[in-house]
């Protein structure tokens, strides 16, 4: 820092230390626990008895600066020893096995990851026996520092990072930036979205003018409102195009989608919705401000005459003009406010669907108020109409049945539909389904996370976040129980006989390469990783108890997932409609070379079918040496795949978000060939957002351990997969240059979670010069 930034720094932390001390300026031990914000008191206590340098049992602003002056301005070394001194919890000069095996136990508490007693302890000998270089039995500080020397990207920045109030701010000044909107990037990767939403303002405005001009004798007010009334023709007919959702998918597999935005069909349907509202009110305010100016002149009607009743004659069906359009208004506005993001994501999407179906009444109702709007609607609400016709006919062709249910972690609900023959989707498609059981009128969209290799079977992800599909994971839920209670013996012998049908199909599977991941059971899906992990030679079927005794030797934190998920396992027999399939961006990753895809939290469930069709593919390309396990893939491109590298990155705030997918991800990593020519195919990278990051001293000893761990298993503690889950969220410049680096071709960046961190990454991807495709409905 300069000296000017030191002068601002240390304002800056006297003034946090007077918003925390009290009246006696000094932060005794609970007011550091508060201000620390840590999850585990351990090291509040630890950080608070270091801090303490004279040992009053209170910390002053000269102690709390000198040890700041430390953490910020100190060396390398300094930050060390600071470190060993919060390990070395006796104080005794070294850290023994039983102080290692405290720390690790809080930093796991600290990170919000749970693993049983006996994972701590293997972490605690990998950390250990590695750092304790001469077998002494203790580590010393030189032993510490050699360890960490190892892992470079924790001596980066090693602080404080939970600690906001002991951090510094970012003291350096933000150079004034281009705004993104300007800059040529954002023109280069969002050319057809401009271009079209250039052409869609252009026709506005030029009807817009040629009807106030045509109109011109009626005075401002009139020529004001059918201009208004022009707009208001073409944007209600626009907006039925885009609700067209059988032919968008069905020009999304043509020319068409090169030159239109039809991945923005969403975006566009809200501008539209946007700009209906706004000429709605323009127009409906100019003819009130007219009728003001009729009464005054001729005298004829009242205001509320002109406005509520149909004596004046305004209309070409029976003077209905005026009552109509305040219909209209009323509606119009409803259907804006109730669609609004604070009411679909606050968990009232009920409110949103009834108030959007008022589209109907809209229409009808534009029929009538306009003489020449018939003339716009005809040709898109016959196809529209065609279309309600058809999804309502292939939605009840053949009886649909959920077959089966997984109530899975953060009341996410897996639904399992029996495929009907005629039912043809593509990877990341998505559908509307209704369950008369849980409303009988209601339909909602939920993305395919099946692929469509898997011939028998539909999947749903559904994760609870309305009353809708509250209700659904609520009543799975309670028949659950009952069905304990009542039957407890008849589910447990169906459950054992589907669990050995399940058991003997995936042994057969394995032994012929077999098919894409299904919904076998999950506990036997991970015991044939662990035979894998174990480089089992046999591949003839197993008995249950050689497949119990597999299980049991699995990892830990495999077991306890398989063991849950089982618990909530049941068959069942419940009728429900589905209306689709749906295209959606997605369908576009198998023309691109390089593909990366990001799931943030539940938005894994596009990419779950898409993956396992690429790794169908993949499969097909795969070649295997009769003589030896060798197996590699060639390096052909088709017209059905052109895909070079596939790069998945799932982010999840906490452990349990992962147990969602972990089998299918599990068989994923299984079915690649042990050595390519061009690298690997497919690369996974797990992020878990509560987890503290590697250059956080309350999580240093921890990561170290984890990394080790998995280096000597060859699987991560955290999820059983062999890629490595890391803590916090992605440093996306750094992850977007790696992948910029590989050059394997044309970049596509396919995204599905929030909204706000689609910002981000969409920034990211106009900086690298990378597509950028979100999945929304």
């Amino acid at each position: 820092m300069s000296l000017d930034e030191d002068t601002r720094w240390l304002e800056w932390v006297t003034k946090q230390f007077e918003s925390i001390a009290g009246e006696d300026k000094e932060i005794d031990l609970d007011e550091f626990k508060t201000a620390l914000k840590v999850k585990e008191s351990f090291f509040a206590e630890r950080f608070f008895a270091l801090f303490d340098s004279d040992g009053s049992n209170s910390i002053s602003l000269d102690e709390l600066l000198k040890a700041l002056n430390l953490l910020i301005h100190g060396s390398e070394s300094d930050k060390l020893h600071f470190l060993f001194q919060v390990y070395d919890v006796d104080g005794s000069g070294s850290i023994d096995p039983d102080e290692l095996r405290t720390v690790l136990k809080s930093c796991l508490r600290e990170s919000a990851i749970s693993l049983p007693e006996e994972k701590l302890d293997d972490l605690t000998l990998a950390l250990f026996e590695s750092a304790d270089k001469d077998n002494s039995g203790s580590i010393t500080f030189e032993e510490l520092k050699a360890e960490l020397e190892t892992f470079p990207e924790v001596m980066e920045n090693l602080t404080i990072s939970a600690a906001n109030w002991l951090k510094p701010p970012d003291l350096e000044q933000k150079r004034r930036q281009t705004p993104r909107y300007l800059t040529r990037a954002y023109w280069h990767n969002n050319s057809r979205k401009l271009l079209f939403l250039c052409l869609y303002s252009f026709l506005n405005v030029l009807l817009f003018i040629v009807y106030m001009l045509q109109h011109a004798a009626g005075g401002l007010w009139l020529m004001l409102a059918k201009g208004c009334g022009i707009c208001l023709d073409l944007n209600c007919t626009f907006i039925v195009v885009l609700m067209l959702r059988r032919c968008l998918t069905w020009l999304r597999a043509t020319w068409v989608v090169r030159v239109l935005p039809l991945d923005q069909n969403i975006l566009l349907h809200q501008i539209v919705g946007y700009a209906i509202l706004a000429f709605s009110v323009a127009h409906t305010m100019a003819h009130v401000m007219n009728f003001i100016h009729l009464t005054q002149v001729h005298e004829s009607y009242q205001l509320w005459e002109y406005v509520f009743t149909t004596r004046p004659g305004i209309g070409w069906v029976k003077g209905t003009a005026s009552i109509t359009g305040v219909v209209l208004q009323v509606l119009i506005c409803l259907m804006v406010v109730c669609s609004s993001t604070f009411v679909r994501r606050s968990g009232h999407f009920e409110v949103f669907y009834w108030s959007h179906l008022s589209y109907i009444w809209v229409w009808a109702l534009l029929i009538i108020h306009c003489t020449n709007f018939w003339k716009w609607f005809v040709a898109p609400g016959i196809i529209f109409l065609v279309e309600k016709l058809v999804g309502i006919a292939v939605s009840r062709m053949g009886g649909l049945y959920i077959v089966e249910v997984n109530l899975l972690p953060s009341k996410v609900t897996h639904l399992v539909i029996k495929r009907p023959p005629f039912f043809q989707f593509k990877p990341g498609d998505y559908v509307y389904i209704n369950i008369p059981v849980i409303a009988k009128y209601e339909w909602h969209p939920f993305t395919i996370s099946s692929a469509p290799e898997q011939q028998d079977t539909i999947w749903l992800h559904v994760r609870s976040m309305g009353q809708w599909t509250n209700r659904l994971f609520e009543y799975f839920r309670q028949s659950d129980s009952q069905a304990i209670s009542n039957k407890r013996l008849t589910a447990s012998l169906r459950n054992r006989r589907h669990q050995t049908q399940t058991q003997e199909e995936l042994f057969k599977s394995m032994s012929c390469n077999g098919a894409v991941a299904s919904n076998e059971d999950v506990a036997v899906e991970l015991t044939l990783y662990r035979m894998n992990g174990a480089r089992s030679t046999s591949q003839k079927p197993h008995t249950d108890q050689t497949v119990q005794a597999e299980l049991g030797d699995a990892p830990s934190a495999t077991r306890e997932i398989s063991s849950k998920l089982s618990e909530n396992h049941r068959y069942c027999d419940i009728k429900c409609y589905v209306d689709g399939p749906y295209g959606t961006p997605t369908r576009q990753i198998f023309a691109s070379e390089h593909a990366v895809l990001i799931g943030a939290g539940i938005g894994i469930t596009p990419f779950a079918s898409i993956l396992q069709s690429i790794m169908y593919r993949y499969r097909m390309r795969k070649q295997n040496c009769p003589n030896c396990n060798y197996s590699w893939c060639e390096t052909i491109k088709d017209n059905e795949m052109k895909l070079r590298k596939v790069d998945f990155i799932w982010i999840n705030r906490d452990q349990k978000s992962f147990e969602w997918f972990v089998s299918l991800l599990t068989k994923l990593e299984m079915d690649q060939a042990d050595e390519e020519p061009e690298g690997r195919f497919l690369e996974m990278h797990m992020y878990m957002t509560s987890a503290l990051s590697k250059n956080d001293m309350k999580a240093i000893g921890l990561q170290m351990a984890l990394d080790l761990l998995a280096k000597k298993e060859k699987r991560d503690s955290i999820t059983g997969l062999r890629t490595r889950t890391q803590p916090g969220r992605p440093d996306w410049g750094k992850v977007f240059q790696k992948v910029s680096e590989e050059k394997k071709g044309k970049v596509h960046v396919f995204y599905c979670g929030s909204p706000a961190l689609a910002k981000v990454i969409k920034a990211q991807c106009e900086h690298f010069g990378f597509n950028f495709y979100k999945e929304n409905f």
